[in-house]
């Protein structure tokens, strides 16, 4: 079973289109926004089973050049 989660990314100034850029080449999104506030984007994805979360946010996102910070919500049974 694979884990949805959300994950906020907050970018360094001016390469937000950059990082949004390289997530799309990596595939692995299922939706992608661009966001006000605290955070630039917004991205929804799904961890593969047997997949730990952190390692793969960490391997697949937090290291593409431009990313300062992110946030991830992990989810449950939907309703």
């Amino acid at each position: 079973m694979t884990t949805c989660v959300f994950v906020q990314i907050r970018c360094k100034p001016g390469t937000t289109y950059k990082v949004a850029d390289a997530i799309v080449l990596r595939e692995i999104h299922s939706e992608l926004f661009s966001t006000s506030g605290e955070y630039d984007l917004l991205l929804k994805l799904y961890v593969p089973e047997g997949e730990d979360v952190g390692v793969y946010i960490n391997d697949n996102i937090a290291v593409i050049d431009g990313v300062e910070r992110t946030l991830t919500t992990l989810t449950f049974k939907a309703f």
